[in-house]
């Protein structure tokens, strides 16, 4: 059997692809075991500038693997602690990718659905092609939300919002998905071409103040604007004794484009 995950590293990019494309990606215990351990590597690999999620031929993510769970249940196995044991591996799976200290993105083309919806938006961005679909339709299988839902979900779109797209089950459109701000950018055709310079571009960058920013914006959830002002002092002096700041002060003084190293 093929690994349900792949990792691939290059130019400072690591992509992880579900690799599971005859279940159309859906999410099992081994899989997001294998996300896990994905994210763990690129987190020790001294190369990487940037972390992509994907999924496999034409498909992000069909949620969680419901199919599995009932073939469990009719070899007489506990139906509830199946999905009890699923639901915290897979919970940790998503959690450990929003939680990575680099910039993350997810990479949409096809559709991303329950807890796979979660996959594609607990990155720091979501880029998709115009074919690309998000539901939470958790409703559809009687199921309560989880992996996350009641956390992301409302930060992306507000309370009342995300409410209705958990009570509907509504599947959006890409062009809706972009309006609500659950994908950043949708790209109309090229979607490999257009991804691969959008990540480019966010992986050629000063790693160091990029990965500072982002702690910086999430700190701020939880902090006033006092503090947040002082966090950001502190972080900035920092900041400056990098190679990337002195790179991009020196580039702006010669009229030149930076060439970042990621230190």
């Amino acid at each position: 059997m093929a690994d349900p995950v792949r990792l691939d590293i290059e130019n400072g990019v690591a992509t992880i692809t579900l690799n599971r494309p005859e279940n159309r990606n859906a999410l099992n215990a081994s899989m997001a075991t294998a996300i896990v351990d994905a994210v763990d590597e690129a987190e020790t690999t001294d190369e990487v500038r940037c972390l992509v999620l994907t999924g496999a031929e034409g498909t992000f993510c069909a949620g969680g693997d419901i199919k599995s769970m009932t073939e469990r249940q009719a070899e007489g196995a506990d139906l509830n602690d199946a999905v009890d044991r699923v639901r915290l591996v897979l919970s940790r799976a998503i959690q450990r990718i929003a939680e990575f200290h680099l910039p993350t993105i997810a990479k949409i083309d096809g559709v991303a659905y329950g807890a796979g919806g979660n996959l594609a938006i607990a990155p720091d961005v979501t880029i998709a092609s115009a074919d690309s679909k998000i539901s939470f339709g958790f409703r559809q299988v009687g199921l309560a939300i989880d992996t996350g839902t009641s956390y992301l979900l409302p930060r992306q779109v507000g309370t009342s919002k995300a409410k209705e797209l958990v009570f509907t089950g509504e599947l959006l459109d890409a062009d809706a998905a972009e309006e609500l701000g659950l994908f950043n950018k949708v790209f109309e055709d090229d979607f490999e071409e257009h991804a691969a310079e959008y990540i480019g571009h966010i992986a050629s960058g000063p790693t160091v103040a990029l990965k500072t920013s982002k702690q910086l914006i999430e700190q701020s959830f939880s902090t006033s604007l006092k503090d947040a002002l002082d966090n950001e002092a502190i972080a900035q002096a920092a900041v400056f004794d990098s190679h990337d700041h002195a790179e991009g002060a020196t580039a702006f003084l010669e009229g030149r484009e930076p060439e970042f190293e990621g230190r």
